[in-house]
């Protein structure tokens, strides 16, 4: 069963006992649809359901992120992430650890090795396509938590099995939790960086998800301690697109001297 990103790092998933949504958070939550480009109906369906009671209402916990995809020579190896969680989330992870100064790297070091460790089985939350293939990865490596003012932010590094050469337009990103306890989400185009050599032949596009009014009534109905729906991340979820021109070698090789 795909476990929620939060119980990787807790013991539990919290419940409506556990989680409340001050209404600063709930704007802030439109807000961010709003930056995505929400239509004027699904900004009316985002008020109505948010003021509902705001335990009754997916996603639970907000990751920002930014994602640079390594590589070069016309081939991308990897990627290397960054994840900033809420606030909320980043206490409850926090909840019960020894975070005194003289322990809290140590703890942090703890922390981000079990969260590494679990997501393993999970594909990392990160689905790389070429075409209708995915693309396999090495096990993730260089993991760290850090603090930034009241939220943590886990990064790591995520090498594919073997290179994957670039294509014109058949090579797309997703980054998502499977049934949407979890919202991931790049705030701009920007937070997705291509390596300086990918840069050169390569640009990608930024594509919002365009869920249904009846999909954004659904999640929003459900409570924290709901049975996961495992279809829902993916109708929420940003795609990436990568388009690459093809580069001479010879004139690849001369770029990088």
């Amino acid at each position: 069963m795909i476990k929620h990103l939060v119980h990787l790092v807790r013991y539990r998933i919290p419940t409506s006992k556990d989680v409340f949504h001050p209404v600063s958070n709930v704007w802030q939550h439109i807000a961010n649809y709003h930056s995505r480009g929400l239509s004027a109906k699904g900004w009316l369906w985002v008020i109505v359901a948010f003021f509902a009671p705001a335990v009754q209402a997916h996603p639970h916990s907000w990751i920002e992120m930014k994602t640079y995809i390594e590589g070069g020579d016309g081939m991308i190896t990897g990627f290397r992430m960054e994840w900033s969680f809420d606030a909320m989330t980043s206490a409850y992870m926090l909840d019960g650890e020894d975070v005194s100064p003289e322990n809290e790297q140590e703890t942090f070091r703890k922390l981000s090795a079990s969260v590494l460790e679990n997501m393993k089985y999970e594909h990392y939350f990160t689905y790389f396509y070429d075409g209708d293939s995915p693309v396999k990865y090495r096990v993730a490596h260089s993991e760290k938590l850090t603090r930034d003012r009241s939220r943590l932010v886990l990064s790591f590094e995520l090498p594919l099995s073997t290179p994957r050469a670039v294509t014109r337009d058949t090579l797309r990103l997703l980054i998502f939790e499977p049934s949407y306890y979890v919202d991931m989400a790049w705030k701009q185009e920007a937070d997705v960086v291509l390596s300086d050599a990918l840069a050169r032949q390569c640009k990608l596009e930024l594509i919002e998800p365009n869920p249904t009014s009846e999909q954004m009534s659904y999640a929003m109905s459900l409570p924290a301690d709901a049975d996961p729906d495992n279809a829902l991340g993916q109708l929420f979820t940003q795609t990436v697109k990568i388009y690459c021109a093809s580069i001479p070698a010879a004139l690849g090789t001369s770029k990088e001297q």
